[in-house]
């Protein structure tokens, strides 16, 4: 496993983390296969594990971590996410003060652990001034209840304005986005992002790297009983296009030709774009991992990533 920065800030998250976002607490693989693929993932070097409490409601913090309490603390990166409706409660939902504070804590208690490594921003909340969810943040750094905080699917004015109020008050800024990044969603990122985020040091972490599946190659002929599509009908009509199908076709020679998989060849060609740190896969089985790891060792030659770029544009 390659190991990096996370932006500038000095701690390492491997390069391939294993998410819990719909695949984890919500009854849709079976316990014994969640826990075999969480344990698959440590044994293989993943050190990033990403939660939200919005994830079945918080059953996927708890699913996940009564498998990492059983591996010591030091050598986990754990992170969650806050901003989300958890009831019918007016407080419990947004970047309030309020709502920040709570639901740390009940996060914490869920995943049975003292700390989180990084606390995300799950959405950018329009109701609560940025600056109170920046001197938040910045007190929950304080009482050691987060290591670090971050952003998820803000926009680039949203990050700057954070990071520049952060500097004024000295306070500790947002290290990290996690943006939707891959061969067939890139153009908010490369366009909006990263031309923020890089030049400020914070390392994005990037969800749906395959497209919730479909640059695997699985779909080239049709739609599988048991596939992610058949069951998630919102994936299928955004990603399930003719066109798509025939790009993924078509990547199918330069993978063969690297002696890859596509799910390979789509992670390294995200891990290969500068300022992003890491690509959070959704696996569900032990095989998907030891795939997927794979793909932080892979190296992308300009040749390579040129015809990639050829098929992606349709020529």
């Amino acid at each position: 496993m390659q190991y990096r920065r996370l932006g500038n800030a000095g701690m390492r998250i491997s390069a391939v983390a294993l998410g819990g976002w719909i695949n984890y607490g919500e009854g849709k693989i079976a316990e014994d296969a969640a826990q075999a693929t969480v344990r698959r993932a440590y044994e293989q070097g993943i050190n990033f594990f990403d939660i939200a409490d919005i994830y079945g409601k918080g059953e996927s913090e708890k699913q996940m971590g009564a498998v990492l309490k059983d591996y010591p603390r030091h050598t986990l990166v754990i992170s969650s996410k806050v901003f989300w409706p958890m009831s019918d409660e007016v407080n419990d939902q947004g970047l309030s003060r309020k709502h920040i504070f709570e639901s740390v804590e009940k996060s914490l208690k869920r995943i049975g652990s003292d700390y989180l490594d990084i606390y995300f921003c799950h959405r950018p909340d329009p109701e609560t001034p940025i600056e109170e969810t920046v001197r938040a943040m910045d007190d929950l750094v304080h009482q050691g209840k987060i290591l670090y905080w971050g952003t998820s699917e803000w926009g680039g004015e949203q990050i700057a304005e954070a990071t520049a109020i952060a500097d004024k008050r000295n306070l500790y800024a947002p290290v990290t986005e996690q943006p939707q990044y891959s061969m067939l969603w890139r153009e908010r990122v490369e366009g909006e992002i990263l031309p923020i985020t890089q030049p400020r040091g914070i390392g994005l972490v990037v969800w749906s790297p395959l497209a919730q599946g479909m640059l695997t190659g699985k779909y080239d002929d049709g739609l599988p009983e048991d596939s992610r599509f058949a069951r998630e009908g919102w994936a299928k009509e955004r990603y399930m296009t003719e066109a798509n199908t025939a790009k993924v076709r078509a990547l199918k020679p330069i993978a063969d030709e690297l002696g890859a998989t596509r799910a390979q060849l789509a992670l390294a060609w995200t891990l290969r774009q500068k300022g992003v740190s890491c690509a959070i896969i959704g696996a569900t089985k032990p095989g998907q991992i030891d795939d997927n790891v794979a793909a932080a060792d892979l190296v992308l030659g300009d040749d390579v990533v040129a015809a990639i770029e050829r098929v992606l544009a349709g020529k």
